[in-house]
């Protein structure tokens, strides 16, 4: 055998490794800077803790508080206390840390398009650049909503509720602090339900005919789902419930023009082939 014969080139194996162990090394990156945008998000909630605290998350224990006048609620003044000798410090800086994600979510949505955007062909980086911007818009408007909404109601009613005549209401800090932020985003998350809708759409997966016959069901289910997440009072429940319902009708519209352009897209301007 001529060993002066040019060998076979070698398997592609290893650079494929290379390939894969790039693209973690770029989503570590990108994670780290996105963990880097909540960080300076809980550096500005640390910079206006007093405000954030005393003012806005503080605010809904206070009869004047600006949703119960807005809406006509009959508040009291919650009393909280601190059982635990390290209560507030952990309640404040585990509040804070919260605070700060919230501030800093829209840069970690950010980031986490800049790992995608390399592998999209133009047209779909536009797309995708509208999308991490809706993905951000939806979750704060959510947020707002549950502290607006459904936090000043949660409150007064706890606050309010009394077993038994003798039986004080004297609320924990940390209890209140985790309730409220869970609450806030829990709603931020709910908020998400259209741009759901859009991805499994997107993806084939979704289709309006489906949300469409299974309408009455997730109805139920958007009542059942409020009434986990708020206090068990029928006013409470509406408030959340009928914005999820509405969440879910704007699903069926996303749902209806993404299938229609994924349709165009795989059959041309006639659609589909009859059935």
């Amino acid at each position: 055998m001529d060993r002066n014969l040019p060998k076979p080139d070698a398997p592609s194996l290893s650079t494929d490794n290379m390939h894969f162990l790039d693209h973690l090394e770029e989503l570590r990156w990108r994670i780290i800077k996105g963990l880097g945008g909540v960080l300076l998000g809980v550096v500005i909630a640390f910079i206006y803790s007093d405000f954030l605290i005393d003012t806005v998350l503080l605010g809904p224990v206070y009869k004047d508080f600006f949703m119960y006048k807005l809406v006509g609620i009959e508040a009291v003044d919650v009393s909280l206390q601190n059982r635990r000798l390290p209560g507030q410090f952990f309640t404040y800086w585990g509040t804070l840390i919260v605070v700060g994600f919230i501030i800093g979510s829209p840069l970690f949505i950010y980031q986490l398009w800049k790992f995608i955007e390399p592998a999209l062909e133009s047209g779909e980086k536009k797309k995708t650049r509208y999308t991490a911007f809706v993905i951000s818009f939806l979750f704060l408007l959510g947020v707002t909503f549950g502290y607006t909404v459904l936090v000043p109601f949660a409150v007064q009613f706890f606050a309010q509720f009394q077993m038994s005549a003798s039986v004080r209401n004297d609320i924990d800090i940390t209890a209140y602090f985790s309730a409220v932020t869970m609450w806030i985003i829990a709603c931020g998350i709910i908020f998400q339900l259209p741009m759901i809708s859009y991805t499994l759409s997107k993806f084939g997966i979704l289709t309006p005919e489906f949300m469409i016959k299974y309408r009455k069901v997730a109805i139920v289910l958007c009542f059942v789902l409020a009434a986990f997440i708020t206090p068990p009072d029928p006013v409470s429940q509406f408030l959340i419930g009928i914005p999820l319902i509405l969440l879910y009708q704007l699903g069926i519209y996303i749902s209806k023009v993404v299938n229609r352009n994924r349709n165009k897209e795989i059959w041309g301007s006639e659609g589909p082939p009859a059935s």
